[in-house]
């Protein structure tokens, strides 16, 4: 049995947490195929948006400082399967306001911001991270307040470009006494080498547009056939906006002979109505 603290797992093998990507009906469909962990998108725990948590995913808080994160984590602790405090972003947006990778120089709020959400919660607690010139620290405070780490070891500057640096994140890994959960790069071609050397693997740009990945990961699951129309029905269920539908439309195109064509008309797609008819639903 794999376990982060007392949350039971029956597999390796996590959904990353993806902004936009993440919504309720994709992570149902990969938490179906066999993810024994979906993460949400980035929240900001002041945010006043409706947040469709039934699915009892793992939240990830998106903040530079305490404020609110204790109300949040109250108001949400009974959906929550695990906690985790994002330090890793290296989004634009993210520039802009200060938070992930961007925040990685301020130890001092760091430690407050995972001291409240120790605090707030018996449930697992994560924190994800980069590959940066504070990481040690980091770790070292975390190893205070975390049940596991996750690291994806590129650079801020770096993006999600060039090459993941796995021999960093073993280096990490021999230095602490927190389970290791890595992200970068990982797919089909190597999971199995990957699953070997850390506790824990996230799926995050492979799974984009193709949830059954995680079938195919799970030693003893057949891959299960998982396609656009089984996401329009849950996105259908759980209202979701047509903005969001139409972005999983495109993403659902990949690999598809016909994708480009089909990208090419969905781009001028207004209504649910016409996305079905590009896909012949």
């Amino acid at each position: 049995m794999l376990l982060i603290r007392s949350l039971e797992l029956k597999n390796k093998y996590f959904l990353a947490p993806m902004a936009e990507i993440n919504d309720i009906a994709f992570r149902e469909l990969c938490k179906k195929t066999g993810a024994s962990l979906c993460y949400t998108g980035m929240i900001n725990p002041l945010t006043q948006q409706k947040l469709q948590l039934e699915d009892k995913p793992a939240i990830q808080l998106f903040c530079t400082s305490e404020s609110g994160i204790a109300e949040f984590m109250k108001k949400y602790d009974k959906t929550a399967r695990l906690w985790d405090f994002n330090l890793g972003c290296p989004a634009k947006n993210a520039r802009k306001l200060g938070f992930g990778s961007f925040m990685c120089h301020n130890l001092q709020e760091i430690d407050k911001i995972l001291k409240v959400i120790r605090e707030s919660t018996d449930k697992p607690v994560t924190v994800k991270l980069r590959k940066s010139r504070n990481i040690n620290k980091i770790i070292k405070i975390a190893e205070k307040y975390c049940d596991a780490i996750c690291i994806h070891p590129r650079t801020q500057e770096q993006g999600y470009s060039g090459k993941a640096d796995v021999e960093y994140a073993l280096k990490l890994k021999k230095r602490t006494k927190l389970p290791v959960i890595y992200s970068g790069d990982v797919d089909e071609n190597n999971f199995k080498k990957l699953e070997k050397k850390f506790d824990f693997l996230m799926i995050g740009r492979a799974a984009v547009g193709n949830p059954g990945i995680f079938s195919r990961l799970s030693i003893n699951k057949q891959s299960e056939r998982i396609s656009f129309k089984d996401y329009l029905e849950l996105a259908i269920k759980h209202k979701l906006y047509f903005s969001q539908i139409k972005l999983q439309a495109m993403n659902f195109t990949k690999g598809l002979k016909t994708g480009k064509e089909m990208r090419r008309k969905l781009i001028l797609a207004k209504t649910t109505r016409e996305i079905r008819e590009i896909y012949s639903i």
